[in-house]
């Protein structure tokens, strides 16, 4: 068999110094290596009580937006959960029963509207997929639990409150939201 190349280096065996055998340089240079890191800005944050800067693009926890009135803009068409890769959004639909016109915009609502949020990669496809711009991803963080049972995201916890409302007008397209446009 022939060599890929012509350079070789042949390698001598060389007998090592007492200095050597000892190890002292090679402790020694580790010694200045630490040292070195003792001075150096430190990377790690002290996260409770300093929170680290996220980008304004930052795509977090998924919020489903409330009109105005209060209603729900989520029409249930299912465009989020196609178009989610990872297939992490559930929904099934149901009709709007007469007296429900202040909970629901549209004839149809989203019964059950489930994030599964252990196989989301918050890729923001739903986001752009919705049609009624119902469903953003807010930055804030998802918290840590232990059961992967919290980590499914059900309408309860998913729905933004009329007192708590989640300003997204950043990332809102004008005229969509806005009933005079649809």
């Amino acid at each position: 068999m022939q060599p890929l190349t012509n350079r070789s280096v042949q390698v001598k065996k060389r007998k090592m110094t007492l200095v050597e055998k000892l190890y002292l340089p090679a402790i020694f240079n580790g010694m200045v290596i630490t040292m070195k890191h003792f001075f150096k800005k430190k990377v790690t944050i002290r996260y409770p009580e300093v929170q680290r800067y996220f980008a304004p693009v930052f795509r977090g926890k998924h919020v489903l937006k409330l009109d105005e009135n209060g209603a729900e803009r989520c029409t249930a068409c299912g465009l989020c959960a196609v178009a989610c890769p990872a297939e992490a959004i559930t929904m099934i639909a149901e009709e709007r029963l007469p007296g429900e016109e202040k909970l629901y915009r549209e004839e149809k609502y989203a019964k059950v509207y489930d994030i599964n949020m252990l196989r989301c990669i918050f890729c923001g496809l739903c986001e752009e997929a919705c049609p009624k711009e119902a469903i953003f991803l807010t930055p804030e963080t998802i918290p840590s639990m232990y059961n992967r049972e919290d980590f499914i995201y059900h309408k309860d916890k998913l729905v933004e409150t009329m007192d708590k409302r989640i300003d997204v007008s950043k990332r809102q397209e004008v005229g969509v939201h806005d009933p005079v446009h649809n």
